[in-house]
């Protein structure tokens, strides 16, 4: 009897886990009703929280924050383990909505990709013409490059490049880091080695990272767009409160937050909004 008891026990406890969803990071607002989000520089850089405390707090509902890059924020959509997305992906973007599973795709803002690397450039990437050229003398030089390696948009943007660079790095010099973008920066930092960052984790984290600099930018195949996607079933969203928080982001109020946020701590804002960002959709 005391044997099936604790099967039994054993079984709810792993029905339990695999109903719980993935784990939040940090939570928003005071519920008690409650949507996911994922998402990954947002997050991490604290943009999300000040748009989800800013939706939530007059509303009474609780924003739940997964912590994840954009390939797997979309897989998360999929699957119906969080309600929202925010994610530069621009093709998977399209196919997930394409295909029905995604839907109400809202333009929110953007930043850049900046391909950081030590100050002495090894590789002479300052003399590049586009980002594919960048990428092309950091091949020829078998300067270490450190690569996310994750699925993430900015692992998408990076193999894209390397793509159009005519190029599969492969060798000792190119390290993946299956880490996200502040700790991928902080070990070029540590080991000197390029990276391609994106400009608002790298407002954030210069004074972090004094062994690097911005070596190649300006390439507007390195404009980083964000949209938010929600997720959909037959047809319809799913979650009246990530829809709404879409709707909140879109608004003069949540574009001001973007366009203002990071300003008093970096002297600069991290993000763009919808409106400069269109110029490059």
């Amino acid at each position: 009897m005391r044997l099936l008891s604790l099967v039994t026990l054993a079984l709810c406890l792993l029905t339990a886990t695999a109903q719980a969803g993935p784990k939040a990071e940090e939570s928003y607002g005071p519920g008690p009703q409650t949507f996911t989000l994922a998402t990954g520089s947002p997050g991490e850089l604290g943009l999300l929280k000040v748009l989800g405390e800013s939706y939530c707090t007059p509303k009474g509902c609780r924003l739940d924050w997964v912590k994840a890059g954009s390939g797997q924020s979309l897989d998360l959509l999929k699957s119906g383990e969080v309600d929202m997305i925010m994610v530069h992906a621009p093709a998977a973007e399209k196919k997930a909505v394409a295909d029905g599973w995604a839907g109400c795709a809202t333009l929110i803002g953007s930043n850049e990709f900046f391909i950081v690397g030590p100050a002495s450039d090894p590789a002479g990437i300052a003399k590049a013409t586009t980002a594919a050229d960048a990428y092309n003398k950091i091949a020829k030089a078998q300067a270490k490059f450190f690569s996310r390696g994750d699925n993430s948009g900015t692992h998408k943007k990076e193999m894209d490049t390397w793509k159009d660079a005519g190029l599969e790095p492969a060798g000792d010099w190119y390290v993946v880091t299956k880490a996200f973008m502040t700790a991928t920066l902080k070990r070029a930092n540590d080991e000197g080695g390029y990276f391609m960052t994106d400009s608002s984790t790298w407002a954030a984290e210069k004074n972090n990272t004094p062994k690097l600099a911005i070596l190649f930018s300006g390439d507007k195949k390195l404009v980083n767009t964000y949209h938010a996607l929600c997720r959909q079933t037959d047809g319809k969203p799913a979650s009246e409160l990530a829809t709404g928080f879409i709707a909140f982001v879109a608004s003069p109020q949540g574009q001001k937050i973007i366009n203002t946020f990071g300003k008093d701590a970096h002297g600069e804002a991290l993000y763009n909004d919808a409106a400069y960002a269109k110029k490059y959709e």
